[in-house]
């Protein structure tokens, strides 16, 4: 797990490779190739986990020089792809040698999609003459890179471009982000810096004015498994695949904990991996400070740690500490966020690496299996969009559901005419007429027009990312999967793991997993009564059903209670924030923060608009 950084015909520093310094303290490196008219740069900060000797360090060329890569990432299955490099030498037993030299042999564009792991990468193909940047196919790892005519710059993160560049902040994606509280790949924050896609290659051709390919590696759905009719054998291969995955991903020639709350997800591969790890797994929670029954897990995660017998470790925090550390955490993420974990992930993040190295988590599993309260209410909005389901005028009736967010949402996608309007509907934060009202009205034409125009960028994206046919409750779970999980929850999870020297694993994006979940009926992950039912079947394998059963929390904050509490002092962190910036409408904006002490629920909104108004700030 590392940060890499690199260009054609940008000249880049070891000041610039320093800017990502806390993803890689172990080591550097760096290269430069000269290929036609073309100057390569290829930099790398190591963070070593697997093969600590300096025969795993980067840049690193294949055994017979005819190419070179620098990663991030970890590939659980290198050991099954250095088996195809028969006649191969290795000086070292790193994943990276096997991938560089894989690649050497085997045609990347063919056999990328063999690759099981979590990864960011350059592979530099010095024969042929190409460069290539790939993100795997769930987009775990980021990749943001620049391109414009002969010129590239790509970076694990957004800062030595943003050093760079100097770039303006974009009104589309601003805009955005206040719809779905994070922004889909491949746009970011600002102008002309994008993001690699999950499961995308780019592909730079080094003789032709670095023209630029791009394509797709990702392997096409599954239909329904073998086993259709037999939950029972379908329950023991979704087990057996889950118990894989776990035990790849304890792959590491460093200690290896868990990240664990109190729910059923981390508290499965925590007793996986103490099954299969031949060292002690410490556990990690976070937990806050007075009386938040409906948000402390800590309590849950101490009665798992004691069944399981783990060696566990709690961090409590409070208000003070948010209010403290909010900046520095925006910092950290880079991009607008309006998801409230963030802020005990730093702190959880903090604690876990002051004893490890590498954490495994339980992140992924609600996305592919309907474990989102959300999602019970998919069965209906199926059914009232089949019955054209229209909503009653009565003014109580539209109180009632602007009052309730998730109400709002799902209300609004039974009016939608086709799939993906339903699903950006489903998921928006605030509707359109609510984005537009926030943002200055001497622009309110254009600004409708940019929010249109990155609709239909959505609809795009989701389009191409086609799960084929199935239903829609299953379409729903394969676009989350490939938008909001990469692009938010993973996004923010890498940049704070990572900022403190610590890589963070995500066993249930297995790729094998993923598919047999993904080729089974919606009927055995979830309905409107019940979730993640295949998942919690094969759990009583391994954890009680006082742990199988408990009420999912959540892992988020006690924002909603603090943002009423503290509102004289969020609001003027807000608006100090803002300054004399002419983006937003600062009555609109008070609003918000009234709305939510009044009794309706926009913690997320408000934290969103934290996140902006510090970017904002520091981009003027």
């Amino acid at each position: 797990m590392c940060g890499i950084l690199g260009s054609i015909n940008f000249n880049l520093t070891h000041e610039h490779l320093d800017l990502i310094k806390h993803r890689g303290p172990d080591g550097f490196g760096s290269a430069t190739f000269q290929i036609n008219q073309n100057s390569i740069h290829l930099l790398h900060r190591r963070l070593s986990i697997v093969d600590l000797s300096e025969a795993g360090s980067q840049p690193m060329n294949s055994a017979d020089n005819k190419s070179c890569i620098i990663i991030n990432g970890e590939i659980y299955n290198h050991l099954e792809l250095k088996s195809q490099l028969e006649n191969q030498m290795f000086n070292g037993h790193s994943d990276t040698e096997t991938v560089v030299n894989y690649f050497t042999e085997y045609n990347i564009k063919k056999n990328l999609q063999n690759l099981n792991g979590i990864f960011a990468f350059a592979f530099l193909d010095l024969k042929r003459e190409y460069l290539y940047l790939a993100r795997d196919r769930f987009g775990v790892k980021p990749l943001y890179y620049y391109h414009d005519g002969d010129k590239l710059i790509f970076s694990s993160e957004i800062r030595p471009l943003k050093a760079i560049l100097h770039p303006k902040v974009s009104r589309g994606s601003l805009m955005t982000s206040l719809k779905m509280r994070y922004i889909s790949s491949p746009s970011t924050i600002y102008e002309n810096i994008n993001k690699v896609e999950p499961g995308q290659l780019l592909i730079f051709n080094l003789k032709e004015d670095i023209k630029l390919e791009k394509t797709y590696f990702i392997s096409p759905a599954k239909t329904l498994g073998s086993n259709k009719n037999d939950f029972k054998r379908l329950v023991l291969e979704y087990g057996g695949l889950l118990e894989k995955a776990v035990e790849k991903q304890l792959m590491s020639d460093v200690e290896i904990g868990i990240l664990l709350s109190g729910g059923i997800d981390s508290a499965l591969i925590a007793a996986i991996s103490k099954e299969k790890s031949k060292s002690e797994i410490k556990a990690f929670t976070v937990g806050f400070e007075g009386n938040n029954p409906e948000i402390d897990e800590t309590e849950y995660a101490i009665q798992t740690a004691e069944i399981l017998g783990l060696r566990h470790y709690i961090k409590k925090i409070k208000y003070a500490d948010f209010f403290n550390s909010i900046e520095k955490i925006f910092e950290i993420v880079e991009e607008p966020i309006g998801t409230t974990s963030i802020f005990p992930m730093y702190y959880l993040s903090e604690s876990a690496a002051a004893r490890v190295k590498v954490v495994l988590s339980g992140q992924g599993a609600d996305e592919p299996l309907g474990g989102y309260n959300k999602y019970k209410a998919l069965p209906w909005l199926e059914t009232f969009r089949l019955l054209r389901f229209v909503v009653p005028t009565n003014s109580g009736v539209e109180l009632l559901y602007k009052r309730h967010e998730a109400l709002r949402r799902l209300i609004t996608s039974f009016q939608c005419k086709n799939d993906i309007d339903a699903l950006i509907a489903f998921n928006s934060i605030l509707s359109t007429k609510e984005i537009t009202g926030l943002l200055n009205s001497s622009n309110q034409n254009s600004n409708s027009k940019a929010l249109l125009a990155r609709e239909n960028h959505f609809k795009q994206i989701w389009t191409r990312r086609s799960p084929g046919k199935s239903s829609l409750k299953n379409r729903f779970l394969y676009y989350d999967l490939r938008t909001s999980l990469p692009d938010d929850l993973l996004m923010y999870t890498d940049k704070l793991t990572m900022h403190f020297n610590m890589e963070c694993r995500v066993p249930f994006l297995d790729n094998d997993l993923i598919a047999f979940i993904e080729s089974i009926d919606s009927r055995y992950k979830f309905n409107s009564r019940r979730s993640k039912i295949i998942h919690k079947q094969f759990a009583r394998e391994y954890l009680p059903s006082s742990i199988i059963e408990r009420k999912k929390l959540g892992f988020r904050s006690p924002t909603k209670s603090w943002f009423i509490e503290q509102r004289p002092e969020i609001e003027n962190l807000i608006l100090t924030n803002l300054g004399s910036n002419t983006c937003f409408n600062i009555d609109a904006v008070k609003k918000i923060i009234s709305n939510h002490s009044k009794s309706r629920n926009l913690e997320k909104q408000i934290l969103l608009l934290l996140s902006l108004s510090y970017i904002l700030k520091n981009n003027d």
